[in-house]
C-alpha cells in the first residue's frame, strides 16, 4: 500500500532491494491488494518477490473488495482472477475479503463472494480465507457468527488506537481471541503518525530508551499480543526496512516497563485533538470534486499539534495543488460512507477549510 514510489510510479529497484533484505532476514510475508495503486502493487509484487524467489520461499497475501466499482456478479468474482494474473501466482498463501464493514458488507453478500471464495479455497487456489475489517467491536462478532469459517481477521492495532472509541482496536482484538480467530495486525504505526510524534511524546519514548526509535515501539506493541499471525508494516524506504528488521529479526515482547512508558504516551496522544486519518484515500476514489481529503486531513493535523499556521497553509497550497479544496465540498457524504475510521469528513473538512483557507 506504501511502496517506495517515483512520481506514479513503483520504484521497483528500491522494492527489490526491500524484498531482497526481508527475505534473507527471515521473514517471508507479504500483503498486498486488488486496490492497492491502481493496481500496481499488485503488479509490483510479481516483478519484485514472484518472479525473482522460489514460490516456497515467501507467503504472498491480497484482497477482494467487492464494494470498489464491480456492477454485477462476473465483474466482482473476476477481481480473485485479475490478481491471480498480476501477481502471477497459482495460489494465495492469504486472502482477505478486503475491508468489512456497514454497506461494504452487502456487496460480498450480493456478489456471491462468501461462496465463491470458498469454493477458490477448496481448488486449492487460497491457503487461509479470512478478511480485514474496519468496523465496531459488536458488528465483528456479528461477522463472525455468521461466518465461523473465516479462518482469520486483519485488524487495526496500534496503541494510539487501542481504547479508542471509534477504531475500537483493543475491543476488536477481544472479540477475535474469543473466537478464537488469529489475528493480523495492520496499522501498528497508524499510517506513519507514530513515527513522527509530537514533541512532548516523543520525548517520553526517547527519555525510556534514547536509542529506539519511535516507529520500534509501536510495532514491537503490536507485535506483543499474542495470537498473532503477522504484523504489518507499511515501509516505504530501505532505510524503514532496515529500521524495522533491527528490532523485529530477534523479537522480545514489551516488559512491563515499557508498557508502562507506552501508557504514558497513549495519556498525552489522547489530550491532543486530531483528525484520525490514516491516509488510505477510500475517500478519494468516488469523490465528485475530487477533493485533497487525506492531504487536508494531514496538513490540519500538523497544524492541530504544531500550530504553525504559515507552514501549514503552505503544505495545504502543495496537498491541493493537483485536487480541489476543502472548502469545494458539497456535502454528498460518500466518501463518509467508505471511511474506515467513521470520521465526519464533511464537517472536518470545513473545519479545515476556516483554517487552511483564512486569508
Amino acid at each position: 500500500m506504501r511502496l517506495p514510489m517515483v512520481g506514479e510510479d513503483v520504484d521497483i529497484e528500491q522494492t527489490k532491494q526491500m524484498v531482497d533484505l526481508f527475505l534473507a532476514k527471515g521473514f517471508t510475508y507479504f500483503d498486498t491488494a486488488y486496490g492497492y495503486i491502481n493496481g500496481k502493487s499488485e503488479a509490483a509484487a510479481k516483478e519484485a518477490l514472484v518472479d525473482r524467489y522460489p514460490r516456497d520461499s515467501f507467503q504472498l497475501a491480497t484482497k477482494l473488495p467487492a464494494w470498489a466499482g464491480p456492477k454485477t456478479t462476473e465483474e466482482a468474482q473476476g477481481m480473485f482472477w485479475t490478481s491471480l494474473k498480476r501477481t502471477g501466482v497459482e495460489y494465495f498463501d492469504f486472502y482477505l475479503l478486503h475491508n468489512l464493514g456497514a454497506e461494504r458488507t452487502e456487496a460480498f453478500t450480493q456478489f456471491g463472494i462468501w461462496d465463491f471464495l470458498a469454493e477458490q479455497k477448496k481448488e486449492g487456489r487460497i491457503r487461509h480465507l479470512g478478511f480485514s475489517l474496519h468496523a465496531s467491536a459488536e458488528y465483528l462478532d456479528e461477522i463472525l457468527n455468521a461466518h465461523p469459517e473465516m479462518e482469520f481477521v486483519q485488524l487495526q492495532i496500534n496503541y494510539a488506537d487501542w481504547e479508542n472509541r471509534i477504531v475500537q482496536s483493543k475491543k476488536c482484538y477481544e472479540v477475535a481471541r474469543k473466537h478464537g480467530k488469529p489475528v493480523i495486525v495492520m496499522e501498528p504505526v497508524k499510517g506513519g503518525a507514530l513515527a513522527k510524534l509530537p514533541e512532548q511524546v516523543a520525548g517520553i519514548l526517547k527519555d525510556a530508551d534514547p536509542g529506539a526509535s519511535p516507529a520500534s515501539w509501536a510495532i514491537r506493541y503490536a507485535a506483543s499480543l499474542e495470537g498473532l499471525v503477522t504484523v504489518l508494516s507499511g515501509m516505504s524506504t530501505l532505510d524503514q526496512m532496515k529500521d524495522n528488521l533491527s528490532y523485529m529479526e530477534h523479537f522480545t515482547p514489551m516488559d512491563r516497563g515499557e508498557l508502562a512508558v507506552i501508557e504514558k504516551a497513549q495519556e498525552v496522544l489522547a489530550a491532543i485533538p486530531q483528525v484520525p486519518c490514516t491516509d488510505c484515500k477510500y475517500c478519494m476514489k468516488g469523490c465528485p470534486q475530487n477533493i485533497a481529503i487525506p492531504g487536508t486531513f494531514k496538513v490540519i493535523n500538523d497544524y492541530l499539534i504544531y500550530r504553525n499556521l504559515a507552514g501549514a497553509q503552505g503544505s495545504y497550497k502543495w496537498e491541493t495543488m493537483r485536487f480541489a479544496k476543502a472548502s469545494e465540498c458539497i456535502g454528498c457524504g460518500q466518501c463518509e460512507a467508505v471511511c474506515p475510521q467513521s470520521i465526519k469528513i464533511v464537517d472536518e473538512l470545513a473545519k479545515a477549510a476556516k483554517v487552511l483557507e483564512s486569508a
